[in-house]
């Protein structure tokens, strides 16, 4: 820094000077002498909306801390005076400004009890997670039906998260996390022991944990567990995880005999050991057992459902494969491209429901809720027959043997008119 900078540097920074040298200092080719200027505490509001707009971040960044301090130090009297003016300028600022402007204020406004709340909105709907994070977990500025709202407005998944870790949300909130199908939120939402969840959304959230093993261990340690949900895991989860349920305190004698009885019964069961306990086949052997109830009539819809709900995956494959007489192999591929189309093209082919097409591509395929196909508004199939045919095409099926699944309230009015 040569001596005449260091000489504009020092005169950025003193209060006494005018507002033209002010003026001059502000579009100083020097960033130091602008940077210096405005951390000046007499900079008055002309020179402070000229060094919004710096090129340089820097400068940017220390006006919209002195913004954000500003309109949170106001008394409420001087607010009314001030706070339209500022709030507008600190609106445009944030709309223009870069990353690092925004996570600073960010962070300057996340814990100030009466920040100016349409920034904090604004930030708390920030694309970006480093922006939004702070102000979503901490500011006290943001009500339970903003978080909701901010939800259902289709943030991204990064900042459902954040909520759901937010301390001390209420039932509303964890309602409209769960309702986004976001699995990591739900879990995230589980984890937080200060987060109110109603019963029946615990008792839903403890049957779906079936299909997302991730949801068992911060349900068994939440806090007051309901009973009703208690009594679902205790029928759901194994080893340490049931021996921990077992040990709490607040369920009742009749779920901690249930408990023990499971232990008694299978000491070390766990994760790993449940295709003995579901008595799942190899291919081989799950294609004879499929063939074998297709012959004797039985392969029908509860058969595969009770499948799908025993986790005997592998055999669930194969009674689609005869059921919809196509390749094993074409089954799992679609299970293994988790292919939500394909599978509800492969349940139409084997004339099954779509209610069991929906419970194919979340069993078998592990689809979570927001990918999943689901019924139309009359309970069927979404594709048309057309589409469903690309799609078994795209998996290698032919043409011959297709055929339309007919709903059953259909085939009964047929059969009554018959």
């Amino acid at each position: 820094m040569t001596p005449e900078e260091a000489r504009r540097v020092r005169e950025g920074a003193d209060p006494a000077i005018g507002l033209g040298r002010m003026l001059e200092l502000a579009r100083d080719p020097s960033v130091t002498v602008r940077a210096s200027l405005a951390m000046n505490p007499a900079l008055p509001e002309q020179v402070r909306d000229l060094l919004s707009t710096d090129t340089d971040t820097r400068v940017r960044a220390i006006i919209a801390r002195k913004l954000a301090v500003l309109t949170a130090d106001l008394s409420p009297a001087e607010r009314a005076l001030v706070q339209d003016r500022t709030i507008e300028r600190l609106t445009e600022m944030v709309a223009e400004a870069g990353l690092q402007v925004r996570v600073r204020l960010a962070e300057t406004l996340r814990d100030v009890p009466d920040g100016p709340r349409q920034i904090i909105l604004q930030l708390a709907q920030d694309p970006d997670l480093m922006v939004a994070e702070p102000v979503i977990l901490s500011s006290p500025v943001l009500t339970q039906a903003d978080l909701v709202t901010l939800i259902a407005s289709g943030v991204p998944p990064g900042t459902v998260r954040a909520v759901a870790r937010r301390p001390g949300i209420e039932a509303p909130v964890s309602d409209a996390i769960v309702e986004s199908a976001d699995v990591a939120a739900i879990t995230a939402l589980l984890g937080n022991a200060s987060a109110q969840i109603r019963e029946a959304t615990l008792d839903a959230l403890a049957v779906q944990s079936e299909e997302h093993p991730d949801w068992q261990a911060p349900l068994v340690h939440r806090p007051n567990l309901p009973p009703r949900t208690a009594r679902i895991l205790s029928e759901i989860v194994t080893g340490q995880l049931l021996e921990a349920l077992g040990a709490r305190d607040d369920i009742g004698a009749d779920i901690r005999g249930k408990v023990l009885a499971a232990l008694t019964q299978a000491p070390n069961l766990g994760p790993s050991d449940s295709r003995e306990v579901y008595g799942d086949l190899p291919p081989a052997a799950a294609l004879a057992r499929a063939a074998a109830l297709q012959a004797a009539g039985r392969l029908d819809e509860a058969a595969i459902l009770d499948a799908l709900r025993r986790g005997a995956l592998t055999l669930t494959s194969a009674m689609l494969s005869v059921k919809a007489d196509v390749s094993f192999h074409v089954i799992e591929r679609a299970r293994t491209l988790r292919s939500a189309r394909g599978l509800v093209s492969l349940a139409w082919k084997a004339g099954l429901s779509m209610q069991t097409a929906v419970a194919l591509q979340a069993v078998l395929a592990r689809l979570r809720p927001a990918a999943i196909v689901k019924p139309d508004a009359g309970g069927d199939y979404p594709l048309s027959p057309s589409e469903m045919r690309l799609e078994l095409d795209l998996l290698g099926v032919a043409e011959a043997g297709l055929r339309a699944w007919i709903p059953r309230r259909l085939q009964r009015s047929e059969a009554a008119g018959a």
